[in-house]
């Protein structure tokens, strides 16, 4: 069951661009003002009225652009590591209704990396099973520090 685009809506794009477009019009209206006046105190009417809260809103709308497109960008990730950790939309759906505890991604009790990688895996870690070139652990490499464990697996020094 696919989701609509429609619920996603996210305010900050929009506000970003809105405050961006108004800064631009206010700073366009200062300058404007400003280059018909000969006098400096006929000047600064224009400066405090239009150009400077224009920069304001220029400023305010690039922040908001930025938040919008971080808060999209982890509004994927996890939603990408939903799907990874549960087996179906319906699983999901009755997983949510019944407990929020989730199902472990991977049991094995066999480690395993990835030649040149800087984690160690379950053997059955959906970034590792079915692929070749995963070697098992060496203990004295888990000693020596050299490798992370997985933060999608958790696997426990303890289960080589």
């Amino acid at each position: 069951m696919r989701r609509g685009r429609l619920r996603t809506v996210r305010p900050f794009p929009w506000a970003g661009l809105a405050a961006l477009a108004v800064g631009a019009v206010l700073c366009v209206a200062g300058w404007y003002g400003v280059s018909g006046e000969r006098f400096a105190e006929r000047q600064l009417p224009y400066l405090a009225s239009c150009t400077v809260p224009g920069a304001a809103l220029i400023v305010a709308g690039s922040v908001l652009l930025t938040y919008g497109r971080a808060h999209a960008a982890t509004a994927r990730v996890e939603e990408l590591y939903g799907l990874l950790v549960t087996a179906g939309p319906e699983e999901r759906e009755d997983r949510a209704e019944s407990s929020p505890a989730v199902a472990p991604v991977a049991v094995s009790g066999e480690l395993r990396r990835v030649p040149g990688g800087t984690l160690w895996h379950r053997a059955d870690c959906p970034l590792v099973a079915g692929k070749p070139e995963a070697v098992p652990v060496d203990g004295r490499l888990l000693a020596s520090g050299d490798l992370d464990p997985c933060p999608v697996c958790e696997p426990d020094a303890a289960d080589s």
